[in-house]
């Protein structure tokens, strides 16, 4: 039993992680549906244009707005002060590409305003970034050679990239909520079903955020019993 759980497959895996992983590909397929679903809806306002629309809107000049190849991979680049929309949003009149492009401005103005969890997780996105790249080959190393302090090395650096998706959640939740209040009140979208949809979109993309943060605590959670066991 116990070389079967020093190579992991133990309960914890089966009962935690599995479901963990399963609601993540879940939030992953219900994001595109949903974006695909409300590309039908159409809209007086392109991407492009509602992203420029948010940033006015918000006071905020100067971020350049670039078309990207690819689907839904757009995001906001604060090292160019760039937002990048994908092809499926940049030039798209619909509900979908409104919203996501909305978002995205969004997150240039939580920059622009020094908005304070996103200003933390840049500052700690480069050491979280080492951690999680190192974490699993300190464990494996660790638990190899039964070095203890090797193993709850991997443990802190891992609970470092948790944290990091941890702060990420008020990051999404509030880029999201700039938008659909700049969308609002400022017109853009002008039927209350318009913004109804809107918030099924960005509430859908949520979801990947949330599910991969349940992915991390279900992992860490595994890690520190096994970290427990071996010691």
């Amino acid at each position: 039993m116990g070389g079967l759980y020093y190579y992991g497959f133990d309960s914890l895996y089966l009962y935690l992680v599995v479901p963990a992983v399963i609601i993540a590909l879940w939030s992953q397929i219900k994001v595109k549906t949903t974006f695909s679903k409300y590309s039908a809806y159409r809209t007086d306002i392109s991407g492009a244009d509602a992203a420029r629309r948010v940033l006015e809107l918000n006071g905020v000049h100067g971020v350049k707005i670039e078309r990207v190849s690819g689907n839904l991979t757009d995001h906001y680049d604060p090292r160019t002060n760039t937002i990048r929309l994908s092809e499926s949003v940049c030039d798209s009149y619909s509900i979908s590409a409104v919203g996501v492009a909305a978002h995205e401005a969004g997150h240039a103005v939580q920059y622009a305003k020094g908005y304070f969890p996103i200003k933390l997780r840049s500052v700690i996105l480069p050491v979280c970034n080492l951690g999680s790249q190192l974490s699993l080959p300190l464990l494996i190393i660790g638990l190899i050679f039964n070095f203890y302090f090797l193993v709850k090395l991997g443990v802190l650096f891992f609970c470092g990239a948790f944290i990091f998706q941890l702060i990420t959640l008020p990051v999404e939740f509030n880029a999201s909520s700039r938008a659909i209040t700049s969308l609002k009140n400022g017109s853009v979208l002008l039927t209350d079903n318009d913004i109804k949809y809107t918030k099924k979109v960005l509430s859908a993309a949520a979801m990947t955020y949330i599910a991969a943060a349940l992915v991390s605590l279900a992992q860490l959670i595994r890690l520190i019993a096994i970290t427990n066991k071996r010691r």
